[in-house]
């Protein structure tokens, strides 16, 4: 009896009407704000593409929740970071080298008074400079002797690295004859002076003084 009503139309209007009711039934069913929890969601579910622009602010990371790993190459520039935000006990030891220190980007401003001593210079450079420079002199005897000669010592722990000569007195007809280092061994521990008349018979009172300039080698 059944089979005998039954024809496409029939078919196809039943199939259409679940259709319906099934969509309508879909659509009854509604989310209520806040019913998902992060329980409710599968882990990974959620993907880059599934987030919207600027959606996770700062406010929602937890402190300690970037990482280096976490970050891409180069994402952290300059114009990225705070000032003063980069700190001394936020760099790892030796992370920053010479490589990664930007052509005069250290200046004197930001080196500390007293900052660089002779543990931060390597030796071979350490043993170039010159250290702790000092002045020294020593003068003859003025009268009219026909020659003189003076020697200006340096104190003890520093050599003679310059040096020179001076006339004093009536210096008529007198001259400095020679000016060099006066060494001792294979040290130059100070610097001497020479002086002679160069008329015949005078009388003139002069004298030589010696000057060297002495430092730490």
């Amino acid at each position: 009896m059944l089979k005998r009503h039954l024809s496409v139309a029939n078919v196809l209007s039943c199939i259409a009407l679940f259709v319906a009711l099934g969509g309508v039934a879909y659509a009854a069913v509604r989310i209520p704000p806040n019913a998902v929890k992060a329980r409710n969601i599968a882990n990974q579910a959620v993907t880059n593409p599934k987030i919207k622009r600027e959606a996770v602010t700062s406010g929602k990371i937890r402190n300690g929740g970037v990482n280096a790993i976490d970050l891409g190459a180069g994402q952290v520039t300059g114009e990225k970071l705070a000032t003063g935000a980069v700190t001394a006990k936020k760099i790892a030891k030796k992370a920053v080298s010479e490589r990664t220190i930007a052509n005069e980007a250290v200046t004197t401003t930001k080196i500390g008074k007293e900052a660089i001593d002779a543990s931060k210079i390597s030796a071979p450079l350490y043993a170039q400079l010159v250290r702790n420079v000092a002045y020294f002199t020593a003068e003859s005897a003025s009268d009219s002797e026909e020659v003189k000669s003076v020697t200006a010592k340096c104190p003890s722990g520093k050599e003679a690295i310059a040096g020179g000569a001076l006339l004093h007195g009536e210096l008529k007809d007198v001259a400095i004859i020679g000016s060099s280092p006066f060494s001792e061994g294979s040290s130059r521990t100070g610097w001497s002076a020479f002086g002679h008349e160069t008329g015949s018979g005078t009388t003139n009172n002069w004298s030589v003084e010696a000057f060297a300039v002495c430092a730490e080698l």
